[in-house]
């Protein structure tokens, strides 16, 4: 065999056969260090020993494989591309050339022979997006990452649920996560109440297009809204907002892929443990939660290039609850009352302010459930109001006493400000009175003139 060219491969055997037949190295020493049995080295030896360098090649080295196409199909195959079939893709070529000319050939064999031939395809083809590994933010707490995964946790044994969490940029840990039954703007306050709490308040928060952290362009605009040329935020971007953290809306899954990572981990490893503790309920689930998280960034967590902290202390003077919750504006009634969610507060007086009518105050829906309502920056004292009073009306006039009767019906809420209406029954209708018939001698049945 001239001009022999032996890959890295069988040069490293060749060193180490060499060894063996300089007794330096022992033939069972050779058989590991090639990572072949003792008869095989033995059978390499033999060869070496009868053939030389040459035996390292493999026999088949050289030698046109059995399954080649023929010169003459290939001289075939390009006059047809550029002749009768020009134009033609690839994969359709190769169908009429199975159907029309009889050469059955593989649509990647039709490839290589058309590229060698200098015939590209006449398809154009999307040029793939060439998408760059982002380096990580240098310190902790500069960004988080927050997402939520929808999976059924429990297996079948409880409801499904959503992880909602977050996922430190510069160190991979996961600062804090909770599971909600769904991913609703409620669970994202409660994972950014828990991480302020525990750490302190990030820079910043990258997350997906969720009508949770931005309003849809499809939702229409308030007539204030366009009077001011700007859109009222979010719950959750108003409150970020208020905190001075930036929110980046990421545009491809792929954007955001530690926080997707560390839920496929999430998904293998913690559902494994919910399983094999038997977890059937959300609370249970989020106690195995809280007790993998810290064992999750022992394990996965990496060193940030920077040392310290980027997390900022909470705000002085600024109460999380006040600012972590869902604020809606209300216009207080006459009777100093707030309307909201069905229910009516009663706007109690002070010394403030001697009356709240018409002023329009914000109504605070906390995530404990309770309700406050503040004007100007100060909380106003209110108390749930008495039931609204009932309203009766009659038809046509009441009875002559004035009396109700007795088997009134229930009344139902009336259209007014919480006030119920009922509506008293009519009054006997007399019977209609038959019109009288002139007599035949009545003057009307007389003639004018005789």
């Amino acid at each position: 065999m001239k001009g022999l060219t032996l890959t890295t491969r069988e040069q490293a055997r060749l060193q180490v056969l060499n060894g063996v037949i300089e007794r330096a190295v022992s033939v069972a020493e050779a058989a590991r260090l090639l990572g072949v049995s003792g008869r095989h080295a033995w059978r390499l030896l033999a060869a070496y020993r009868k053939e030389g360098a040459a035996a390292m090649a493999h026999g088949n080295r050289g030698r046109k494989p059995s399954t080649a196409t023929s010169p003459g199909t290939r001289a075939q195959v390009l006059a047809l591309a550029e002749g009768r079939y020009a134009g033609f893709n690839h994969a359709h070529l190769t169908e009429l050339l199975a159907e029309r000319e009889g050469i059955r050939l593989s649509r990647a064999t039709v490839r290589r022979v058309l590229l060698a031939g200098g015939v590209h395809s006449p398809r154009r083809r999307r040029a793939r997006k060439r998408y760059r590994r982002r380096e990580r933010y240098p310190q902790e707490g500069m960004l988080l990452q927050i997402d939520g995964s929808q999976h059924d946790w429990l297996e079948g044994r409880g409801p499904r649920l959503t992880l909602i969490g977050a996922v430190d940029d510069a160190t991979g840990t996961v600062p804090f996560a909770l599971f909600r039954e769904h991913e609703d703007a409620h669970g994202y306050l409660l994972l950014l109440k828990e991480i302020i709490a525990r750490h302190g308040v990030p820079l910043a928060l990258y997350s997906d297009r969720h009508s949770i952290f931005q309003r849809t362009p499809k939702e229409a605009e308030r007539r204030d809204e366009q009077l001011r040329g700007r859109r009222d935020p979010t719950q959750f971007a108003r409150a970020l907002e208020e905190l001075g953290i930036g929110l980046i809306l990421a545009h491809t899954p792929q954007a955001k892929g530690r926080v997707e990572r560390a839920w496929d981990t999430f998904q293998d490893r913690l559902v494994s443990e919910l399983r094999l503790a038997g977890t059937a309920t959300i609370e249970e689930a989020n106690r195995m939660l809280w007790d993998f998280l810290p064992r999750y960034d022992r394990q996965f967590g990496v060193a940030p290039a920077q040392p310290g902290s980027a997390y900022r202390p909470r705000p002085q003077g600024v109460s999380l609850d006040a600012v972590l919750c869902f604020k809606y504006r209300r216009t207080v009634a006459n009777d100093h009352t707030v309307h909201f969610n069905g229910a009516a507060l009663q706007v109690l007086s002070d010394g403030v302010r001697a009356s709240y009518a018409r002023a329009t105050v914000e109504v605070q829906e906390r995530l404990d459930g309770s309700i406050v309502v503040v004007h100007q920056g100060r909380t106003v004292a209110t108390e749930l109001a008495p039931a609204a009073p009932v309203v009766l009306r009659a038809r046509k006039g009441r009875r002559a006493n004035g009396q109700l009767p007795a088997d009134l019906p229930p009344c139902p809420a009336g259209r007014g400000r919480g006030a119920r209406t009922a509506t008293l029954p009519s009054s006997p209708k007399a019977p209609a009175r038959t019109p009288a018939k002139p007599a035949p001698n009545h003057p009307w049945r007389k003639p004018l003139l005789t």
